[in-house]
């Protein structure tokens, strides 16, 4: 049985420094490492990345995934259902190693159904919301902010290297 990492970042200014952290802190076992180009966009569905696309075709029945965040992986609250719908499926596992699902057994399934347990649904759903929100406002934020030092006469970015009249 395999050990899957899955890493990705948001943007190319970014780093999965963070990441690997908590995957060496995990002490995976022979981990089979796929990671996202830098800049692999949050907005695109988690099964339309080309990455995790490839660690579903690798995987086989008792494989485990291993992300060290659940928003590394997915964002919104149906895209995590649509993800543990298609983990369930392939009969893989998924472990979280960092934040508020590291406790959950995200598989958990009906004895007699197979369904998610209503439970687990609710956590995840609930805790998924509550990360929207905070991306969410936390760009509300930004914007605001970017707005009102527009509005003190601030453009924003760099101070230019040279000032504007020695530039001929």
């Amino acid at each position: 049985m395999a050990n899957l990492v899955y890493k990705r970042v948001s943007t190319d200014q970014q780093s999965t420094a963070r990441q690997n952290l908590v995957l060496d802190e995990a002490g995976i076992e022979d981990p089979v490492v796929f990671e996202e180009e830098g800049g692999t966009s949050s907005r695109l569905h988690p099964l339309q990345r080309p990455k995790f696309g490839e660690l579903l075709t690798y995987a086989r029945p008792g494989d485990t995934v291993h992300i060290s965040e659940m928003f590394r992986l997915v964002r919104g609250t149906g895209h995590i259902l649509d993800v543990l719908d298609v983990l369930h499926r392939d009969r893989l596992a998924l472990r979280i190693h960092d934040g508020a699902f590291s406790a959950m057994d995200l598989t958990a399934r009906h004895p007699r159904t197979g369904e998610l347990l209503s439970t687990v649904k609710f956590m995840v759903q609930t805790l998924a919301a509550a990360g929207e929100l905070q991306r969410d406002l936390q760009r509300e934020l930004t914007y605001d902010g970017l707005r009102a030092a527009e509005a003190k006469g601030n453009k924003g970015g760099r101070r230019p290297a040279l000032a504007s009249e020695t530039v001929t």
